[in-house]
């Protein structure tokens, strides 16, 4: 330890250089280095053409998977500046595409608005590619830059004559960064149609030119937020005809926004700064949801349903059922954090807020239909709430009454510091006997479920709180739920679903997951939340025992015995309660063997689309749903 002291002098101080800090802490830079970060690449460059866009010299965007993993982007905005830089002294390209803070986005001259304000974006692709080039057509001329791992491979170059102009980006992610280099073309088009929706009339193609029969989507919304609407709303019942849309600028800030009600009890809200999903909200959703309530509570006041009820209507009354998408463009944006979850100008607040209520206002005024099916509406939410908030003072009072408030059916687990705490919800009583017994009970706590669980994506809060299935996971994590919700008071900091490998335990998982995603958000956004992946298969052979996973899995290690095959025994589990306990701890529950998936929220429309397509009232989705996906299914009991 003394040595290590004395050795520590300024020859001991690393000073990255260039993009080489990019490389060596990339997570700093796209998050993560998994396949969020992988797509994250993506967005980055599909980001500049977005900018271009925005500011009205980019119509079209092309992004193209090739084969090897490479990925092509291309557009027909200005190009990227090729001439050279007056104190830098190489081409502005080259300065762009290898320097951190490089770009043309901090004065207002060039882009009144950008979402790629940190100046990082391309740059961090270069340092993050195996290669990277780069043809800009402008002033009739091509022009063409390679680079090897964030560093040129030669001077920016002429290498042609044309008639187009724009910029096309290739580039191969470099698999000593990233964990995996495949991209997803589901995962791509439901971010490029978000952002062709949130700038109407910009076309956007997506290409899969690695099968064998190229794929081709195009994404292209005159409509706006408007078609962003009815898009999110497509499966659910709308209770007015059209979408409510404005649009306008205030004070330097552009204002656009579509709002419909559905029949539904669940609020779908989006919110956007510069074409980038503001997940945690900011000053600008405050607005919209103040501008909201407050108009929508002027005309209750003075209508026949003030006399049905004795107090206001909440912000959760207003919003039951509300699919909404919101969208502004501010010159100085603040975003708190590198993910930009978050706005924090002030003053956009009091912007948003006045521009919604003059055109709410208004529009209501003009639509008296319309606000009083929504005053109907939100006068059933507002009864619902105050039964549910009847229910929850009740059980409170229940708690108190009891010598404990934790299930019966709860084995919890000794340590109390929830960071080292699980809790497995377990599917049937004898899978949850096993579990019982096979557990560390340590730091592993058990939550057997019996019965069919409410699909709560039919259900109000009042039922929820109300329903016996769900109390026991209410009270087991101790974050209660509804407006009283608080993921501090979270017992266990992973909640591991595990439910059998069938229909009836995908059913009960996309129960579970739905409750979660509905009533518990946090739990998902913190990463709380995991599924348990049991193995299919156990396969025995002199005594030697092995699972398997998967059926590939199976036949891989069947192929590896290569021995008599009647001395190998394969059973395949129909469930988790054929296991006995040591079986379902040193496959499914041991921490240093088990396989368990994470649920996340990279996606949250895809989501929302999944689970009303899934859970929801209507029939006729679900059915094509099936229908499409049917072939795709494995691991299927019948």
């Amino acid at each position: 330890m003394e040595s290590t002291v004395n050795n520590y002098s300024a020859s001991t101080i690393q000073v990255l250089k260039g993009l080489e800090a990019v490389r060596r802490r990339p997570g700093m830079y796209i998050g993560s280095t998994g396949i969020e970060g992988l797509h994250h690449l993506v967005y980055e460059v599909v980001d500049n053409s977005i900018d271009e866009a925005l500011e009205g010299y980019c119509d079209n965007v092309v992004v193209a998977l090739e084969k090897q993993d490479i990925v092509r982007v291309e557009d027909d905005g200005r190009g990227i500046p090729v001439d050279i830089h007056p104190t830098e002294g190489i081409s502005a390209l080259e300065l762009v595409m290898t320097r951190l803070h490089a770009g043309g986005k901090f004065d207002k001259k060039n882009y009144k608005v950008s979402g790629g304000l940190h100046g990082v974006g391309v740059s961090v692709v270069n340092a993050l590619s195996t290669w990277l080039e780069v043809y800009v057509h402008t002033g009739g001329k091509v022009y063409y830059q390679k680079y090897l791992r964030g560093i040129p491979e030669k001077p920016v170059v002429q290498i042609g004559e044309t008639d187009k102009r724009g910029t096309i980006v290739r580039f191969q992610a470099d698999p000593e960064i990233f964990e995996e280099t495949v991209y997803s073309f589901d995962i791509l088009s439901n971010r490029l149609r978000e952002l062709a929706f949130l700038n109407k009339g910009i076309k956007i193609s997506l290409l899969d030119e690695r099968l064998a029969q190229p794929k081709r989507i195009e994404f292209h919304f005159e409509g706006g937020l408007r078609e962003f609407v009815e898009y999110l709303n497509k499966n659910k019942s709308a209770i007015h005809r059209e979408v409510i849309y404005f649009s306008g600028t205030r004070d330097d800030v552009e204002i656009e926004t579509g709002i419909q009600y559905n029949d539904g009890y669940n609020e779908t809200m989006f919110s956007y700064v510069n074409g980038i999903n503001t997940r945690e909200g900011g000053t600008h959703l405050v607005g919209f949801r103040n501008a909201l309530t407050k108009v929508i509570n002027d005309f209750f006041k003075k209508s026949k349903y003030n006399k049905k009820l004795e107090e206001n209507l909440s912000g959760d009354d207003v919003r039951e059922g509300l699919t909404a998408v919101l969208s502004v463009k501010v010159q100085e944006p603040q975003f708190e954090g590198q993910t930009k979850g978050k706005l924090g100008n002030s003053e956009v607040k009091g912007i948003v807020e006045s521009f919604l209520a003059d055109q709410l206002d208004l529009y209501f005024q003009k639509n008296p239909d319309v606000i009083n099916i929504i005053l109907d509406k939100c006068t059933m939410a507002a009864r619902a709430r105050i039964a549910a908030r009847q229910a929850r003072e009740l059980t409170r009072r229940k708690s108190l009454l009891e010598a404990s408030s934790l299930p019966g059916k709860l084995a919890d687990c000794q340590e109390k510091d929830p960071t080292k705490c699980e809790l497995f919800i377990v599917e049937g009583d004898s899978a949850g006997g096993s579990a019982k017994m096979g557990r560390n009970r340590v730091f592993q706590a058990i939550l057997p479920l019996w019965g069919k669980m409410l699909n709560v994506e039919k259900a109000r809060l009042d039922r929820v709180i109300g329903n016996d299935k769900l109390q026991p996971i209410i009270a087991s994590l101790g974050t209660s739920i509804g407006e009283d919700f608080d993921v501090s008071k979270l017992r266990y900091h992973k909640v591991i679903i595990m439910a059998d490998a069938d229909v009836d335990g995908s059913h009960i998982r996309t129960l579970l997951l739905t409750f979660f995603y509905r009533y518990m958000t946090e739990l998902i956004e913190h990463g709380h939340v995991y599924l348990a992946m049991p193995p299919l298969y156990r396969i025995v052979y002199d005594k030697e025992v092995r699972y398997a996973y998967s059926d590939e899995e199976k036949d891989h290690i069947l192929s590896e015995i290569n021995k008599d095959s009647s001395k190998i025994a394969v059973q395949r589990y129909k469930g988790l309660g054929e296991m006995n306990p040591e079986q379902l701890w040193e496959t499914t529950m041991d921490p240093e063997r088990r396989m368990i998936k994470r649920i996340t929220m990279e996606d949250a429309v895809l989501a929302e689309e999944m689970f009303v397509t899934l859970m929801g009232e209507q029939v006729e989705p679900r059915r094509l749903f099936i229908e499409e996906n049917a072939l795709a299914v494995s691991n299927l009991d019948v």
